[in-house]
């Protein structure tokens, strides 16, 4: 028997909610208060961007059993072949540029933009049932007991193909008109009501997830997605996964919107002393170069690693429009300076990436 979640918002009454949640949800706006307020304090806010994303998408794709380190994500960049579990890697690359284009997106939270995502992050992935960018048109089911799978042991079996458009229809429409209840508490509903609707034959999961870290982007709270639960999530997986089920099987809305706020809150402050240490290591590097005397280029190339971790001298050259030989040189004195090192031993074409910045994502 499959499950067609109701429309948004659920009959909770407002005011009882907000006075069963008022703590935890004071806790995660003032935590996000807090990281806005010091993020706008840095002098580069933008460098944050790039190492929160690879850090998320190494997390989401962790709760779903693929793995990669930051390390294999920034060779991969330049060279895939070089890199065990060239599969894996390619999927949680993906999930960075999946967050790429929703950030780069003016849509609004749509069918579309749903469709957008899922179509970068599943790209090039060897999986039979991937489809990127299609709803799916057949039925699906969550937990099943693997090769042995059958509907009838299924836990959780989604809308069937057919109330697949209205249920995605009543999505939306929530998603864009308000009904006054805080933002982080539409995000909870919104987060369950996608999982539970599973449009997607594969990468329902990180396309759910992707969609919180740009909901949170959101005028009333975050300028710039510094918070992504997915870190919290990964370490409480298991209740993560129960109290979703447990919102269909029992309406525990109170239950799964706390720990949803729990993990906003949690990774909020997380992202405070990260943001810092990020901003302090960036610092250190610049005085690193301004050690070596020499040019503007060296400054350049150490932000844009923040941006992303690995370079090649062809990409110095195609970034900053310097001849190679200026390209080499730099990236040696970025060498000398313990900013880079060698990732792939070659002579010609050598990847280096910045160790530093990847164990302030891995860590």
């Amino acid at each position: 028997m499959s499950f067609v979640p109701n429309p948004l918002p659920p009959g909770l009454e407002r005011t009882e909610l907000l006075a069963r949640l008022f703590d935890p949800l004071i806790a995660a706006e003032r935590a996000i208060a807090q990281l806005e307020g010091s993020a706008r304090q840095l002098k580069n806010p933008h460098i944050l961007i790039g190492p929160f994303s690879r850090r998320e998408a190494m997390l989401s794709s962790a709760i779903e059993d693929t793995h990669a380190s930051a390390e294999q994500m920034a060779l991969f960049e330049f060279e895939p072949d070089f890199v065990e579990n060239r599969d894996e890697v390619q999927e949680v690359v993906n999930y960075v540029r999946a967050l790429e284009v929703g950030l780069a997106s003016d849509l609004p939270v749509c069918k579309r933009l749903i469709r957008d995502l899922h179509e970068r992050l599943l790209r090039n992935v060897r999986r039979a049932n991937a489809r990127p960018g299609e709803f799916r048109r057949t039925q699906n089911a969550i937990g099943g007991g693997g090769g042995s799978f059958s509907f009838a042991a299924a836990k959780f079996v989604p809308p069937p193909p057919q109330r697949l458009q209205e249920s995605l229809d009543a999505f939306e429409r929530y998603a864009n008109t308000s009904d006054g209840l805080p933002h982080l508490v539409r995000v909870a509903l919104m987060h369950y009501q996608f999982e539970a609707i599973h449009p997607f034959d594969d990468g329902n999961g990180r396309v759910g997830r992707l969609l919180i870290g740009l909901m949170l982007c959101h005028p009333e709270h975050l300028s710039k997605p510094l918070v992504y639960v997915s870190a919290y999530f990964e370490k409480h997986r298991d209740r993560y996964y129960e109290l979703l089920f447990e919102v269909s099987s029992r309406g525990g809305w109170y239950e799964w919107i706390e720990f949803f706020l729990q993990a906003v809150a949690t990774q909020a402050v997380d992202a405070i002393g990260r943001a810092q240490r990020l901003a302090d290591l960036r610092e250190d590097m610049h005085r690193r170069v301004r050690k070596k005397r020499a040019s503007a280029l060296l400054p350049e190339i150490v932000d844009h690693l923040f941006v992303a971790p690995s370079v090649t001298a062809r990409h110095v050259c195609e970034l900053t429009g310097v001849q190679p030989n200026s390209a080499y040189s730099a990236i040696e004195k970025l060498v000398e300076a313990n900013i880079l090192v060698e990732g792939t031993g070659r002579r010609k074409g050598t990847v280096y990436y910045a160790p530093e910045i990847l164990r302030a994502i891995d860590t």
